[in-house]
């Protein structure tokens, strides 16, 4: 969870797709499941996309959520919603994490939903127009989707799934961040998130314990996975039986090639109340654009 400042909308897909640092090479097959890892990987550097993955009869069906969440997140998830009765759904993330301000707002959004979430990719069986879509559980949630995994009203993670934590830092200065100097708005800035990051994660039911374990990673170090016992003990958990979250869903789908582990990545986000000083830090847009003043955002 970084700080970062916000970006134009090329700066994003630019950074999206360039900045989480996944290496392609080997992972992409022309055929079978390692292409469909591949492709995969590819939209967890773009922004956060919504799909509704249908299963009738069989199942009600589910929310796939592809991607990391940007200031447009938010508007892109009502949009989504929009004539659908999703009260209650299921929301399957796979997620490198992004926006602080906006990740908690969208959070927000599914717990007033009743939404149920878990971590996994969603798959199309092939066999013609009676095969069943399935979830393979071999996915990532890092960062604020962490977060958002935590907003569900009932919460399941897949022994093979990947859930990974790290500190909250000024993004322009987390390539470096043991040599950098900071100021003391710089301070005030981090405390802040940490303090509204704090109140959403405790009104989301989640422990002191996911806070704890995530401020206590530096950026200089490799992401944090939670184990098994963290899972439950941070209430990141709060099922262990799949079918409470994805009732007649197969989530024993073929093998998926391995995915590589992801590297911290820094996004960008609008100021949340532009009335209010939200700015975190100001930095060039790798693209050669300008940079514009920023909210708390992750890396």
């Amino acid at each position: 969870m970084r700080l970062l400042n916000s970006l134009d909308r090329r700066g994003w897909l630019v950074l999206g797709a360039a900045a989480l640092g996944i290496a392609l090479t080997g992972a992409v097959a022309t055929t079978g499941t390692k292409a469909h890892a591949g492709a995969a990987l590819e939209e967890r550097k773009l922004p956060m996309k919504f799909s509704w993955v249908a299963c009738e009869p069989n199942c009600r069906g589910w929310v796939s959520a592809v991607g990391i969440i940007t200031a447009d997140t938010p508007k892109d998830f009502e949009e989504f919603s929009r004539g659908r009765q999703l009260g209650g759904a299921t929301v399957v993330l796979d997620s490198s994490g992004g926006s602080v301000n906006d990740a908690i707002t969208l959070g927000r959004r599914f717990r007033n939903l009743g939404l149920l979430t878990t971590v996994g990719i969603s798959v199309q069986n092939r066999g013609g127009q009676s095969a069943r879509p399935a979830v393979a559980p071999e996915a990532y949630c890092e960062s604020m989707c962490v977060f958002l995994l935590l907003a569900g009203k009932k919460r399941y993670v897949p022994d093979a799934a990947h859930v990974r934590v790290h500190q909250i830092w000024m993004g322009d200065r987390a390539d470096d961040a043991k040599a950098a100097s900071y100021s003391a708005q710089d301070l005030m800035i981090v405390e802040r998130d940490i303090g509204r990051l704090a109140k959403y994660t405790f009104d989301m039911g989640g422990a002191g314990d996911l806070l704890s374990l995530a401020l206590s990673v530096p950026p200089w170090e490799d992401l944090h996975e939670l184990d098994t016992g963290e899972l439950k003990l941070t209430n990141l958990v709060t099922t262990d039986l799949v079918a409470d979250v994805l009732p007649h869903v197969d989530v024993t789908a073929p093998a998926m090639a391995e995915l590589a582990p992801k590297t911290q990545a820094r996004f960008g986000v609008e100021p949340e109340q532009p009335a209010k000083s939200t700015k975190t830090a100001e930095a060039v847009v790798p693209t050669g654009g300008v940079a514009t003043p920023s909210a708390a955002s992750p890396k």
